[in-house]
């Protein structure tokens, strides 16, 4: 096989919070020659590889006429079951890994919204590990928790199965694609491994051809349910692109309690930008109020999956100031297990809110040490391709979206988130008013974060 000479790059796009990184080839370094040839897949169509989704159980109680039956309920239930039965320990070192890249990609917020979803960069790094080698991998894995790609495999699969769900009541779809160009053979063995470990379909195309970008945006389109056509608007592949690798995670659920449309009013949320008048939510009913060291905190609950955390800092405090202490993502990860709280009455009032952001992870994950990927001379993709050298990552660009109503939340994201804070409240009963800047958190039945979010402004 012919080694290439010509410029080439390679983009990770994952959706729901859009996440896009691209790889570039440098010439300043010398390709490697191919060693012993190897399976590969090379095909005129656009689809290579189909990754096989499970089929979800659906939910008996959907629309006003519904046929109930025990036993279709009873399947149901044995099939959440089996979700939640993921091996023992399979979250370890997840907790690290989305603590410290919360805190790097979140804080610094500036008075702007700002949401990441931890889920979705973590599926894109498994990704990113299985294409790379020697300290490229390495450093990944290092970022992970893991020692081996065997164990990433593992976690990584436990972690998909137990946030993937799309049975009529929760929409959580995860979502992979590799985005190949035609004219490079790819080996067979790890576009096996990406279907198998990270349901991730392939395709074949022309880089740089209307036909093909077009097809790129539907996928990320279909697959964030279109929340995200603005940003995807934009995406294409230049014709010097290696590869494309996209992952979404599109989210769908509605609160176990919904809000009266009755009681929403009119107010004013002090926005970081200076007041704004928008519509507040209104609820009152007994829950969980958790207080802590610089912020309160109340937990709405989605139907039959997971909620939304609902984080205030305390007058004075900032959203940025919680993050960078770390005790904020502490607090989610623990679902609020390590943190005082009593159950009384809660008079909430939420803003209805339609915020996005779009930033890039570059210099953030340099930061958290995933350095060789991003240099020519120091990056190995050789599980990818042998016909290519001196491929760097040189874009890493993630964009998400989220909407809150009375009725429940919507998110998606691609890679192509007046109270007593610190006292402890009344006896029986408090008001959790979010009329100033706040940190949401949106977590699955795994009480993984799949979005965190800041609003600062609606």
């Amino acid at each position: 096989m012919s080694i290439r000479q010509d410029r080439k790059s390679w983009w990770l796009i994952p959706t729901a919070v859009v996440l896009v990184i691209a790889l570039l080839l440098s010439g300043a370094c010398a390709e490697k020659e191919p060693e012993e040839e190897i399976a590969v897949v090379k095909q005129e169509n656009f689809a290579v590889v189909k990754a096989q989704y499970p089929q979800t159980v659906k939910y008996p109680f959907i629309g006003e006429n519904y046929d109930y039956s025990e036993e279709q309920y009873r399947a149901w239930i044995e099939d959440r079951e089996k979700r939640r039965d993921q091996p023992e320990g399979y979250t370890d070192g997840l907790d690290r890994f989305f603590a410290e890249s919360s805190k790097q990609f979140l804080t610094d917020s500036e008075g702007e919204n700002r949401i990441y979803s931890p889920v979705n960069v973590y599926m894109a790094l498994c990704m990113l590990a299985e294409v790379t080698d020697g300290e490229s991998r390495e450093q990944i894995l290092d970022l992970l928790g893991k020692e081996s790609i065997e164990e990433l495999r593992a976690q990584s699969s436990a972690v998909w199965n137990a946030n993937y769900l799309n049975d009529g009541a929760v929409t959580s779809i995860l979502a992979s694609s590799l985005w190949l160009d035609e004219d490079i053979n790819y080996l067979k063995p790890t576009l096996e491994n990406l279907a198998k470990y990270y349901m991730a379909s392939a395709y074949s195309g022309e880089m740089g051809s209307a036909q093909y970008d077009e097809a790129l945006r539907e996928w990320l389109n279909e697959q964030t349910g279109g929340l995200l056509e603005g940003q995807t608007e934009n995406i294409s592949l230049d014709p010097n692109t290696v590869m494309a690798l996209a992952t979404t995670v599109y989210f769908n659920a509605k609160w176990s309690d919904t809000f009266s449309p009755d009681f929403t009013q009119t107010g004013i949320f002090h926005a970081a930008s200076g007041d704004t008048e928008c519509e507040f939510m209104k609820q009152s009913g007994a829950r969980n109020y958790y207080w802590s060291d610089k912020f309160s905190a109340v937990v709405q609950g989605l139907e039959e999956y997971g909620g939304m955390w609902l984080i205030l800092p305390d007058e004075g405090v900032t959203v940025d100031e919680l993050l960078e202490n770390g005790s904020v993502n502490e607090f989610i990860m623990s679902q609020g297990r390590e943190t005082d709280y009593r159950h009384i009455i809660v008079n909430l009032s939420m803003p209805k809110f339609d915020v996005s952001s779009q930033m890039d992870l570059s210099e953030g994950l340099k930061a958290l040490g995933v350095t060789d990927v991003f240099d020519g001379c120091a990056s190995d993709f050789s599980p990818m391709t042998d016909e290519v050298g001196g491929i760097f990552l040189s874009q890493v660009s993630h964009a998400a979206r989220v909407e809150v109503d009375e009725e429940g939340c919507t998110a998606a994201a691609f890679t192509v988130m007046m109270a007593c804070g610190a006292a402890m409240p009344p006896e029986e009963e408090v008001d959790f008013v979010l009329d100033r800047p706040f940190i949401f958190a949106i977590t699955g039945e795994s009480g993984l974060p799949l979005f965190i979010g800041i609003v600062n402004n609606v």
